[in-house]
């Protein structure tokens, strides 16, 4: 190989950029990241927070009779917050596939055919990174109320935060749900995915109105009352 010649090298993941590179293109007018993304990094934000309460309540001597509980609950954040890091990115794919998908030829009925299979195929694919991303999200939110009530005090204001980016995260991944059940013919698809995202929102509110009601009785005005 000529030594004045350069490999190209590709681009490092999305979940792998600079924060300010991520937020610069997400501001940009490429289609992605898009907020597919967005709500998965919201999510691995909310599972980050559970983790800090967690590491922040776990060895010490005043909260011992918990740290069994915290170090389980830390195990379980950790675990969704790899998995939502990593589906910054599979939204961002499926978004490609779907977008590759319209670019196809449909010049003939041959060409018209193969194209409308070919994205009805990515649509349904699409549906799966927004979908999971809600379940995980919505799974944060049993362990934001947990940590709320029984971690450190000193940052129970972060244990709401998480709540709040968890139910955020569920709720935006659902839009990105819905918008790729637009146009899917499989109607039994579209039953499913529709009734699990009903199920997923369901009683999400008020798990979330349980958490911040912790939170906020914990950091009210210690001259009140």
């Amino acid at each position: 190989m000529d030594q004045d010649q350069t490999i190209e090298q590709p681009a490092p993941a999305l979940a792998d950029r600079p924060l300010r590179t991520f937020l610069d293109e997400l501001a940009s007018a490429a289609p992605i990241p898009g907020g597919g993304a967005a709500a998965a990094l919201a999510g691995a934000m909310a599972a980050a927070l559970i983790a800090m309460v967690c590491n922040l309540t776990i060895g010490r001597p005043r909260h011992s009779r918990v740290e069994a509980a915290m170090r389980e609950i830390l195990a379980h954040s950790e675990e969704a917050r790899a998995r939502l890091t990593a589906l910054i990115d599979e939204d961002a794919a499926a978004y490609q596939r779907v977008a590759a998908a319209l670019r196809l030829p449909r010049a003939t009925d041959a060409e018209r055919a193969a194209r409308t299979e070919a994205i009805q195929q990515a649509l349904q694919q699409a549906v799966s990174p927004p979908l999971e991303t809600m379940r995980l999200a919505r799974a944060l939110l049993p362990l934001c109320l947990e940590v709320a009530a029984h971690g450190n005090p000193n940052v129970v204001s972060d244990a709401g935060v998480a709540a709040e980016l968890a139910a955020a995260a569920a709720r935006a991944a659902s839009l990105n749900v819905r918008i790729n059940l637009m146009d899917l013919t499989d109607a039994d698809a579209v039953a499913r995915s529709t009734a699990e995202v009903a199920a997923i929102e369901a009683g999400l509110q008020e798990e979330l109105d349980r958490t911040i009601g912790i939170v906020r009785a914990k950091t009210a005005p210690r001259g009140q009352g």
